[in-house]
């Protein structure tokens, strides 16, 4: 289950409530700087972690589905074509009917194969479009990290600046 931006909710929440923690930390006096509880803070980052792998397990549950279905698929087309080849070779033997025989064994064999392939390409698209919704799940919540990292920087990048300033300051007065 994920929200509207694409991101599973367990890792939305986690995101809003790191998001809510760095909100509500108390400033330091006199600087642009946060107090957080790093415990509480290092908590929320590991569940976060602890809640991607899910998202991998479930590319490889898709992956080793479209194998399963790939590999029926092939048993299947081989079960076919063996049946394909037994009428075939049972029309054949039959010397009044031996030309029609080829020909409708030869059509079996091609319906078998068309089937076989057509079951393939229906597993293989399958398969491909959980691994694109996965992907972009996976884009989409790699892209809300990479905004919380920007953002912690970015205020880590104004408390620097704002020491360096009161150090300026200090070395002219």
């Amino acid at each position: 289950m994920s929200d509207s931006h694409g991101v599973p909710a367990d890792v939305d929440a986690r995101l809003s409530h790191l998001e809510r923690l760095v909100g509500d930390a108390k400033a330091v006096p006199l600087s642009a700087s946060i107090m957080l509880n790093r415990s509480e803070v290092t908590e929320v980052v590991a569940a976060i972690r602890d809640s991607l792998p899910e998202e991998v397990t479930q590319a490889r549950w898709v992956v080793r589905e479209r194998d399963e279905i790939l590999e029926r698929a092939g048993s299947d087309a081989q079960r076919l074509i063996e049946d394909a080849e037994a009428e075939r070779d049972r029309l054949v033997s039959e010397q009044e009917v031996a030309r029609t025989a080829r020909r409708d064994a030869e059509r079996l064999l091609e319906e078998a194969q068309e089937q076989a392939r057509q079951m393939r390409l229906e597993a293989e698209d399958y398969v491909d479009a959980k691994l694109a919704n996965f992907e972009v799940v996976l884009h989409k919540t790699l892209g809300a990290v990479e905004k919380g990292r920007a953002k912690l920087r970015g205020r880590l990048d104004t408390d620097q600046l704002a020491d360096d300033l009161d150090d300026d300051l200090d070395d002219e007065g």
